[in-house]
């Protein structure tokens, strides 16, 4: 189980700045800014999905305390 959460906690890392970036690179170019809106919102969900994700492997790891 922790193995997956890791897993899927690198994913949503990795789309928070794919969805970061595209969101930037809309705003600067000016084009749709209700896009550019729903982006960061899409940003925002899934930085809250990663940091979940990470306090739950911490949690089923034991968070690095040293045994």
């Amino acid at each position: 189980m922790s193995t997956f959460t890791y897993i899927a906690a690198i994913i949503f890392m990795g789309l928070v700045g794919i969805v970061l970036v595209r969101g930037l690179f809309n705003m600067m170019k000016g084009d749709n800014p209700s896009l550019s809106n729903r982006l960061m919102q899409l940003r925002v969900l899934f930085q809250a999905i990663a940091v979940i994700l990470i306090m739950l492997t911490l949690w089923l790891t034991g968070g690095g305390r040293p045994t």
